[in-house]
């Protein structure tokens, strides 16, 4: 097998330099930033640039949930033995979360299952917690309503059908957590984290910690490594281009 293209070799198309890509800089394995919209699945995307571009190998590089938006990564030809370089890089998101409301897919992805006080959450409160216990390198249970796998199955599929699972805490690293914006109860946070982070275990998380509940209401990865959500395309603009290059 061959070795993985280093980052700083791969071409990468954005919005800045999108006319100057060719069919063979596809072929010969490319980056190309995407603007992933609300309620597509990542694969949704991939499938779609796969349906335009000039090559058979088409790979993400980190999963968003399809009520997630913003950078979704995409390797080309031999770029995709790049992606574990690219999952690896820190990433950064912008979320909301609500307090007083759990869900089991600590997301709004499913309705409400509990509800619990939260006007006693104060600002301080908030700033306090976040900086005692959700900096650095922490434990985290990922949601049950995720991709991992326990004894070679998704865990969504064993929750779906009420299987007990077993969720062992992980280390990740967060390396900041700023506050946005804070009209309780919901705030909003940017974040940056590295690897295996899961924003949605952070927003229940972060309820449990001031006495109340929460989930995330809304979620935008906007960088990954040095790539910038501000430089990805639409799919509306990626297909444009295409054809604009199809017709040309």
């Amino acid at each position: 097998m061959a070795n993985p293209i280093p980052l700083s070799e791969l071409p990468v198309l954005q919005s800045d330099n999108f006319e100057q890509f060719s069919e063979e800089m596809y072929q010969k394995g490319s980056v190309i930033l995407m603007d992933k919209p609300l309620d597509w699945s990542s694969f949704d995307l991939v499938k779609f640039a796969r349906n335009r571009l000039p090559v058979k190998k088409v790979g993400h590089a980190g999963t968003l949930d399809p009520l997630a938006t913003g950078l979704l990564i995409l390797c080309t030809g031999k770029a995709t033995k790049s992606i574990s370089q690219i999952q690896n890089l820190e990433k950064e998101y912008v979320a909301t979360i609500k307090f007083g409301e759990s869900t089991a897919s600590y997301d709004a992805a499913m309705e409400p299952d509990n509800t619990a006080p939260w006007q006693h959450i104060t600002e301080k409160a908030v700033l306090d917690v976040i900086k005692m216990n959700f900096t650095g390198e922490i434990e985290q249970k990922p949601p049950k309503y995720s991709a991992l796998k326990v004894g070679g199955r998704r865990m969504y599929d064993l929750a779906r059908k009420g299987k007990e699972i077993e969720i062992n805490p992980r280390p990740v690293v967060i390396r900041e957590i700023e506050v946005l914006e804070m009209i309780l109860p919901e705030i909003i946070v940017r974040v940056q984290c590295g690897k295996g982070t899961y924003i949605r275990s952070l927003a229940h998380d972060l309820g449990l910690a001031l006495n109340s509940l929460g989930h995330l209401t809304a979620l935008r990865r906007t960088k990954t490594g040095h790539f910038d959500v501000q430089y990805a395309l639409t799919p509306d603009v990626f297909n444009s281009f295409i054809k604009s290059k199809q017709d040309g």
